[in-house]
Order: C-alpha cells, then structure tokens, then sequence
C-alpha cells in the first residue's frame, strides 16, 4: 500500500460500521468518515426547492425537462451537519478517495461528494467487493476515476423515475384516492401480484379421483416388501390429473382424451381389482445426476433466505449488509455468478478438509448467469477473504440472523464448488385387469442417491412446499418385467384442483428477474414499497393485493397500459444497461420517453402517442373515477350486480339491478342504504370474496344482522358496522362493542348490556347522579365533572354507589403506570451521539433518542432495524420540524343588522345550549381517528 511520509488522506465511505472496518486497516495517515448514503437528491416538496428556483414551471419536478433535463439536487437537511464535517476534513487533507459501493448508487453518491464538497486536492475512486485488510490495500494502491457513465445511469433512473411518478401519481389523486402513488418498477410489480389474484378469483375448482395401490412383492430380497403405485391409465386412455382440468370453468380440457374418474367410478374400479393379479409390464431405469447450484447472487440470496430462514427481502438485504460491512462476506448487490480464481481455490480447499477429496470434482466449476447485461467483472455473493471462515469459526460473533444468513451463503458457495449428485432413478408399469375385462394401468417411480455430492453441503429449498426435497430417496423392490405382484390394498382417493399460488417476497422477485424488471438494488426496496403503499399485504408467507390495487392496476391497464407492459418496463431498464456502458445518452431516452421522439430512440408506442407529459394530461377527461373503483364480482341470484367500491373510509360491498342508481349517500357515508351496502372486513383476500362470503357480509359477518328484540321496548337490536368499528344499536340508542367483544360471538344478553351504557348507578348523598361509563380511555365512574378511571370492562356493570363513591372521594391523581422497558438498546447515534432506543408506544414501536420520536414503519420490526436506519429516521423527523399546530379559520365580519339577530338568536338558545353540554359530558363523544398519511412520492 503506497504511504507518502507527511500525507493525510481523507477515506469517505457510506456508513459508520463500515467506517469502523476499514479504518482499522488502513493504519496512521488516513482518515475514514462516513456520508451515511446519498448525500444530495431532488426536492422532496416545495420546501425543499430553493427561493431562486420556486418561480419555474419545473421546480415541482425538481427536474428542468426544457434544458436537458438538468436536475436540482439539494442537500439533504438531515445530512447537512455530516456534510460540514466532510468539508471542513476536506480542507486538512491532502487527498481524497471515495470509497462508496461499487454499483451505480456507490458511483453516484461519490459524484455527489464531488460536486458537494468541492475539493481543491485529488480525488480518487476505489472500489472492492469484500472489506477484508488485502482487498482494501489493494483499493487503496489502485484507485480510478469516477465513472461518468454509471453516474449518467443512476441519474437518468433517479429522474425517470422522479418524472413517471410526479406525472401519473397526480391522476391517481385525482381519480382513485388522494397521496397515492405510481412508480415505473413498484406499479408493475403491483400488476403481477393482481393479475395473480384475479387468476385465483376466477378460478374454479374439480374433483378427480385415481386410486393408490398397495403392492406386494413375493421375495423382496434386500430391497423394501411392498411400495405406492397410482393408476395411471385404464383401458389405455390417461386418467384425468390436476392439469387437464380449465382453471375458470373446472371442466376437462377440450381434446384432453382422458378418464375423469369420480368417486363412485373410482371406489367401483377399486371393488373390482380386489384379488385380481398384478403384473409389472415395463422397468425403466436411468442414471440420476444433479449439478450444483450456481453461488448465491442478490435475487437467489432472497428467494432462498425467504424459503429457508423465512425472512423477508428487507430483512435479507440488511443482514447481508452487516456481514459485508464487518468483513463476513463479499458485496451483496451483484448479479453476478463468477467466483474468482482466489475463491475457488479457497472453497476447494475447504471442501477436501471438510468432505475429503473425492468431493472435489477435476476442474474448478465456473457458472454463467441468465440475467440480461450481468456486470460479470463483479463477484457472486460469498464469504470473504482468501481462506473462508466455517459457521463454526464465527458464531460467537455474529447474531442468530446473521449467523442464519452466514451459513447459508457459506454452504451455497462450498457446494458450487462439490461434485455432482449421482444415483438411478426408475419408472415402473404395473397392470391388472378386472373379470370384466378392463386394463387398469399403475405408475411408481424410485430414486436411489449412491453418492450425494454437494448435497452434503447444500439442498436447495422450492416455492412449493409440497415439493420433494432433490435429496430425497425412494426405494422400490428389485423389479423385473412380467413380475407378479399382489394388492394388500387399493384405496380410492379423491383430489381438488388448487388456484395458482400467490406469490411470495421470494417468487415475486424471481419473477422480475425473470421479466427483466428492476435490478440487484432495487428487489428489497420494491418489496417494501408496494406494502407500504397499501398495495399489498402480507399474510404469512403470502403477498395479497388490496382492493385499492385492483382499482390502481384498472386505471392504468385501461389508460395507460404502457406505462405496466413487461416488455416496455424491461427495456427501459436495458436502455439504462447501456447508458451504463456508454452506448447511449442519457438526454436522448429521457426526450423520447418524456417528449416522444421521431429519431428512433426510445420506446416508439410511448413517442407515438407524444411522450409521457401529453400521455397523462390529454387522456385525463377519460377516466371515469365511478368506474375505476369499482370492481365486478358477481351477478347474485336476484339478479343484482355485485361489486367491490374502493370509497375515501375504504372497500365495500354495493349491489344493485342494472341501470339501478344507489340510493342517496347519507352524511358520512360513501352512498346507498344498509341494503345495498357492507363493508368489508380488513384483511380479507380478494378471492376470498365468494358468493357465500358476499352472502354473510351483507345479511351477518360484517354486515347488519339483528340479534333478537328488546323485552323492554320491543325494537329490534342490531348488530352493525360503522367507520370505526361494531356497534349495537336500538331505536336512538347506539353503543360500541368492548375491546374484549367479538362481533361474530356478541349474544343478546351483551347487546343489551351494552345499550345500558351510560348506567346510573345511583344518587349519591348530595342529589348528583352517578354514572358507569366506557370511553374513549376505558370504563370509569363519573359525578358531576369528577371522573375515575374503572380497572376493568366488567366492572361498569357490577360496580356499587359505595364503590363508586370511594373511588370519586379519592385525590385525583394521575396514576402513571411503571415506565415499560424498552424494547431494544441500540447505541449511541452516529450523528448526534444521543443513546438510541426502541419503545412500545400507544400505536406501536418507535425509536427516540429522548428528544425525538420515529415510528418505526410498516414491515420493520424492532429486532430488525439497524442503528443507521434508525438515526436517518430520526434525523429526518428533526428536518420536518415540529407539526404545525391547526388554527381556525377566521371568519369575514358579519353585518351589524345579521350580528343583532344573531345575537338575539344566541340569547335565546343559551340554556338550551348549556343543557345539551351537560348531557354530552355525562357521555363523551368519540372522536374520529386522524387518516394516516402517505407520501406522495413514487420513488
């Protein structure tokens, strides 16, 4: 490593840890510091757009699209403070080398530093692929110069992205729902994931029948006595299986030419084969042999940590950032699968002292990838260094999840170095014929393992988890052909078809891959961005669109279709493949995507129709938002049409005869009557939506359902659904279920309770009324304006005047409960110093730093979320500042005639008024809970 006597040299990498690594190999004379990411980026709303600027046309795009498309890029405030401190190093060093990620976003953030820093010593650029001490001395002795062409593709993506979703989130607001949001990768992923479950929702389900024979050998020898077949054939036509079938009618396919066997045709054939012979007619045996699987890149490393460890794409992608930051593995954004000569000899090396030596094949195996433009010059993901380190050696260091993911990565790349799996497998015919002669065919495979090779180290997982693992073993008998065999038992047995799978954070991302959309960088942030945006929702293992994503892929299926092609979204991702090369300029596919074009460049069906702008603002008189956000189901019994509305409160259920119009909205409302109306229950499927669920939803479940009448009064009690949550209600009275109530399991007896509410438990000696109460805080007793909290639900109903009076005659205290430990410590913040914590709060987790709270967001968890992330979110909470505090509107002065007759009016009502406050405080009004905001933002 070059050390000139007396040179100081500036280190910039991205984050504090691996800051921390590096510094502790470079030694005196240099200094390493960390720009915790992007330090710049285009304005994030109208506050962030400098006074100079805020007058242009473009300042809300933050992007000028009439001179080149030259982007305003301004500091992040929340990096403001690092970017001081990198200055100020700036001016005491003698160089400066950028040390970011070695992708387009590691390129793009050193070109910011750049132009940001504006240094007057050089500058250079080194890159690495694992942060080991050899890797970055040899960084360090041979450094580049930026590469201008990666940055020109980071940016033309950064305002690609900027400018699709600035221009089509604004038709979503204005059509679907306010602060929504579109964006060129996240709208088409979200289309795969509603195109999937429309496939489940028009799916409809067969029954077919075989039957699973029990045979019997009569000498078995050293192999098993008996073994499984299933009838394949009979009279030499194929019996019907899961794939002849129609997935939207359950009918044989037209020319399928096959037996569809029902149970009774089934349990009959069975009946009839009973005692009859078994004859084997064919034995097939061929060699078995399995290569190893490539080593691990970014989207193989998510779909087998998913499969294997259950973790999410976020939670991969963060883990494998701790073990490469801390020097456990190589770079883990590659879409490479190339291992370097130094890797390989380390995997065989490991490989002879751990398996022996007939576990390493002759030659060194190399892989070539399917993705499209693989930067191949980078590293699959594998352990670090020239000597790998076993789980064993680490596992004192690491956590359990990074351990997980360690030994995943270290078992995949061993094994990609092994010898091939290699066995026999064998195909076996058996028939027998009934007395009234017809040919029953019965299939069996086997598979023997005689040598496993890299299945020692490795066995790769499968999205079906009904599927057989590839190291499974099935061991038939020695057969031979026209061997007899005899039935211990034939068995009927009956099948459904099943609906296509719904995708999961591993296969959607194997389908991206597989289309050509987004890249390395972006799987995890795509992941979480379509969930975060309410577009999907996870149910175990299981992605499921919301209604609000049928109505946002209808819009743009119907209006904009290009805009979520596959192809057209793959090959702006090939353009931008050769923007990194250096074949094609940036401004030339941003005019023709933005402009249309006439040159050729570009995508020609989006040039054709004059660009992206005049796309979006001509056909916008087009949409009819009553139609967008509604979605068929169903036409019932009665004739009614059934749909889905996607309304401001959320999705319900409207049903109506053609041509019918919804009866008037009641205030509040989103229209139409509690006949024609229910709601929906949060987190049901769309496909779960049947004409028996619809059924139930409008008459009971969600729905309005009586649950008797009142002894009392005679009124029927109701069982209802309103915008925040089940109530019960009778005549005028209204009363919301308990916390510790259940709307499918509430009985009469309850309801009544319920309506009892506020109870008068008695006068007490002064001549004031004592109530029981629940509020907006839980139950409590009240006298007057005194109020005391009851520490139960139950005790509303059982509590005496005595009770309640000893409770009110007590000093009002605020009774604080003993503060609740935190969830988690995390350190100290790298920017503040601030010890980090994570709290539960009333509407679930947060990080503070005893000043400043962040809820954590949607998909993170406490355990997960690293101290980088928490300290950027912290810091951008301090960038918004404080919420501003609401201020009424004032009014316009009224006339001096109108305010004596308002005055008069006002005099008249006063005592009415004060009557009508008095009684609200013996009942406290619930207010409405505050609409969760959404960023408006599509990238």
């Amino acid at each position: 490593m070059p050390s000139n006597a007396g040179t100081t040299r500036l280190v910039i990498v991205e984050s504090p840890a691996k800051a921390k690594t590096i510094s502790g190999y470079l030694g005196p004379g240099y200094v390493v510091e960390a720009s915790f990411g992007h330090v710049r980026d285009l304005p994030r709303n109208a506050a962030d757009v400098p006074a100079k600027y805020k007058g242009e046309p473009w300042a809300r795009l933050g992007v000028d699209v009439d001179n080149g498309f030259h982007a305003l890029y301004v500091v992040s405030a929340d990096r403001k403070q690092q970017i001081s401190k990198l200055t100020k190093l700036a001016k005491e060093v003698d160089e400066i080398f950028l040390a970011t990620d070695e992708d387009r976003e590691g390129e793009a953030i050193a070109w910011h530093l750049v132009e940001t820093l504006k240094p007057k010593v050089p500058v250079r650029r080194m890159v690495f692929h694992e942060i080991t001490k050899p890797a970055i001395q040899a960084a360090v002795a041979n450094p580049r110069e930026i590469d201008r062409s990666l940055v020109d593709a980071q940016e033309a993506r950064r305002i690609l992205d900027r400018l699709y979703g600035y221009e089509v989130s604004p038709v979503l607001w204005k059509k679907v729902m306010p602060k929504l949001s579109a964006g060129r990768v996240q709208s088409v992923a979200t289309r795969i994931v509603v195109e999937r479950e429309r496939q489940r929702m028009a799916f409809r389900t067969a029954e077919y029948w075989d039957i699973l024979a029990t045979l019997a050998v009569a000498n078995a020898g050293e192999g098993p006595r008996t073994f499984n077949a299933t009838l394949v054939a009979l009279n030499g036509d194929r019996i019907a299986t899961g794939k002849d079938f129609e997935p939207t009618t359950g009918k044989v396919r037209a020319g399928a030419g096959v037996v569809h066997l029902d149970s009774s045709g089934a349990r009959g054939l069975a009946a009839r084969l009973e005692g009859r012979p078994f004859t084997v007619t064919r034995v097939e045996e061929k060699p078995y042999r399995r290569r190893p699987y490539a080593p691990f890149i970014t989207s193989t490393l998510q779909q087998e940590a998913a499969r294997k460890l259950r973790f999410s794409s976020q939670q991969t992608m963060r883990t494998a950032q701790r073990l490469y930051e801390n020097g456990y593995i190589t770079y883990m954004r590659t879409d490479s699968v190339n291992l370097s000569e130094t890797a390989i000899a380390a995997a065989r090396r490991q490989i002879v002292e751990l398996y022996g030596e007939r576990s390493v094949p002759p030659e060194p195996r190399r892989y070539t990838g399917k993705v499209k433009n693989a930067q191949e010059a980078h590293e699959a993901i594998r352990p670090a260094g020239d000597n790998f380190r076993t789980p064993g050696d680490v596992a004192k260091e690491l956590s359990a999840e990074e351990y997980k993911l360690y030994e995943l990565i270290w078992r995949r790349t061993i094994a990609s170095q092994m010898t091939d799996a290699v066995g026999s497998s064998v195909s076996v015919r058996i028939r027998a014929t009934t007395n009234a002669g017809e040919e029953a065919d019965f299939g069996a495979t086997g598979k023997t393992i005689t040598d496993p090779g890299f299945l020692r180290a490795y066995v790769e997982s499968s999205d079906d988890e009904n599927a057989e693992a590839e190291d499974a073993e099935r061991r038939l008998p020695n057969l031979v052909k026209d061997q007899p065999l005899t039935a211990d038992e034939l068995a009927a047995q009956g099948h459904h078809t099943q609906p296509p799978s719904r995708y999961t954070e591993a296969s959607l991302v194997k389908a991206l891959e597989e289309l050509g959309i987004g890249r390395p960088s972006t799987y995890a942030s795509i992941m979480q961005t379509i969930q975060d945006r309410g577009y999907v929702f996870k149910r175990g293992q299981a992605m499921i669109p919301s209604f609000l994503a049928f109505a946002v892929i209808g819009l743009m299926e119907r209006h904009y279709p290009r805009l979520i092609d596959y192809d057209f979204t793959a090959s702006m991702e090939n353009e931008l493949d050769e923007i990194a090369g250096g074949d094609h300029a940036a401004v030339d596919f941003l005019t023709a995507f933005y402009f249309g074009t006439t040159n050729g460049a570009g995508d020609q069906d989006i040039a054709r129709s004059g660009g992206l702008k005049k796309l979006v603002t001509e056909n916008l008189s087009d949409i009819d938002a009553r139609s967008v956000n509604s979605i068929p189901l169903f036409t019932d019994d009665e004739g009614r049409e059934v749909v889905v509305r996607v309304g401001r409160f959320g999705p319900y259920l409207q049903r109506a005869l053609p041509g019918e119009q919804p009866a008037p909205k009641a205030e509040g409302e989103e229209g139409g009557t509690p006949g024609d109306r229910a709601p929906i229950p949060e987190g049901l499927a769309p496909d779960e939506l049947t004409p028996e669920k619809v059924h139930e939803l409008f008459l009971g479940g969600g729905g309005e359902r009586k649950l008797g009448d009142d002894p009392a009064t005679g009124e029927p009690i109701l069982l209802k659904s309103g915008r925040f949550g089940p109530y019960v209600a009778s005549g005028d009275r209204k009363s919301s279920l308990l916390r510790s109530q259940s709307p499918d399991s509430l009985t009469l007896d309850e309801a009544l309770k319920l309506l009892s509410l506020p109870r008068l438990i008695g006068v007490a000696p002064d001549g004031a009324e004592v109530f029981a109460n629940n509020g907006r805080y839980g139950p409590y007793v009240k006298r007057g304006d005194e109020f005391r909290s009851l520490d139960s639900e139950d005790k509303m109903f059982t509590v005496t005047l005595d009770e309640a009076l000893a409770l009110l005659a007590a000093p009002k205290t605020r009774q604080r409960r003993a503060a609740a430990p935190p969830l988690r410590e995390m350190g100290a913040d790298p920017l503040t110093e601030k010890p980090l914590v994570i709290k539960d709060g009333r509407f679930g987790p947060y990080v503070t730093d005893g000043e400043t709270n962040a809820s954590l967001r949607r998909g993170q968890t406490p355990e997960e979320l690293t101290l980088e992330e928490a300290s950027e979110m912290l810091a951008e909470k301090r960038a918004k500042g404080p919420a501003p505090k609401k201020t009424a509107a004032k009014k316009t002065a009224a006339k001096k005639t109108t305010a004596k007759k308002t005055t008069a009016k006002a005099t008249a009502t006063k005592a009415t008024k004060a009557t009508a406050a008095k009684a609200a405080k013996a009942t406290p009004a619930k207010k409405a809970a505050p609409k969760k905001a959404t960023s408006a933002r599509s990238e």
